[in-house]
């Protein structure tokens, strides 16, 4: 089978797509033919070398991804062969077949194609807990989402304003506002003018809640725009780790921090189902629309990687091992 390698940190030229033989469940694990992979901003940092703890490479790439369980281990109850399922941490899925626990896949709903799952699965997942689970966000909220025109950024926008949570997008471009207005920003701003129009539209106490998935070059944005006992999220850190902070400066203004990870939101198996079952049927409403701008044959994965870090891209970035 073909799968893609990190060969060494660095740019995308380290990124080689070998052959390899296909894998064997091991227990309580499942080998999926995969359909499509998402290509995540993790895959690129992964790349670079920034996750922390990471092993030296060679590494196998990607790590979500949709298709069909082809072979299980004995005793598997998750997921029966021939079954059409998705999963948002499987290492290696960058590859025409991978390896993974059975617990961590979702069955796919008939109407869903591999090819959408592949795309909205971690986004969509991180979008549903950032929005269903960190705080009670009511319609009559406030909340600042910056990089709303991004894979998270777009659907979290889209799921919050279905509740009755007045967004106010921070983005890069004129093209990046339309694409959060029309997911239903009432307010689409350049970062450089995000403080005063939260100010402007808040009267002064600022945002009830602020969704961060860029990092250290808006944290400090970010907290200024957020009211006394509002919530600052940090969920990402796209544009670099945020350095050291002292911590006085959430108690300033009463201000809670969370810095929260995905794995932590589908733990359990159950509560991977429910987030999952949550994501399609807001599919079935309209309530989050699936956008894909980029997808490439597995042989072109280093051109699929500097599309995404581009940050040209608005939708997801899919790659297709077949």
């Amino acid at each position: 089978m073909r799968s893609v390698v990190i060969t060494a940190y660095g740019g995308p030229e380290n990124l080689a797509v070998v052959d390899r033989e296909v894998p064997v469940p091991r227990p309580g694990n499942v080998v999926v033919e995969v359909e499509a992979a998402g290509l995540n901003a993790y895959d690129v940092i992964e790349r670079q070398g920034g996750i922390p703890y990471q092993p030296p490479p060679p590494i196998s790439a990607g790590i979500e991804g949709a298709g069909t369980v082809v072979a299980a281990a004995s005793g598997v109850a998750e997921a029966a062969l021939g079954q059409r399922v998705m999963w948002a941490f499987g290492p290696g899925s960058h590859a025409q077949f991978v390896e993974v626990p059975a617990v961590a896949t979702v069955p796919l709903p008939p109407w869903l194609h591999a090819v959408e799952a592949a795309a909205v699965c971690a986004q969509g997942l991180t979008a549903h807990y950032l929005a269903d689970s960190l705080r009670i966000t009511a319609a009559g909220d406030t909340a600042l989402v910056l990089a709303a025109a991004g894979g998270v950024g777009r659907l979290l926008t889209r799921l919050l304003v279905a509740r009755g949570v007045r967004v106010i997008a921070a983005v890069s471009s004129d093209v990046k506002a339309e694409v959060a207005l029309a997911a239903g920003a009432q307010r689409a701003v350049r970062y450089g003018e995000v403080e005063g129009v939260v100010k402007e539209l808040t009267g002064g106490e600022g945002v009830d809640v602020v969704f961060d998935g860029v990092g250290a070059p808006t944290f400090d944005m970010s907290l200024n725009s957020v009211r006394h006992r509002g919530m600052l999220v940090v969920y990402g850190n796209s544009g670099g780790p945020i350095p050291p902070v002292d911590l006085s400066r959430f108690s300033g203004g009463s201000v809670l921090f969370a810095s929260p990870s995905l794995h932590h939101f589908i733990a359990s198996r159950e509560e991977l189902l429910y987030r999952a079952n949550e994501l399609f049927a807001a599919i079935e409403r309209g309530d989050v629309t699936i956008r894909i701008d980029g997808q490439y044959p597995i042989s072109n994965i280093a051109d699929a990687h500097q599309s995404l870090e581009s940050r040209e891209v608005i939708g997801k970035v899919v790659v297709l091992p077949r």
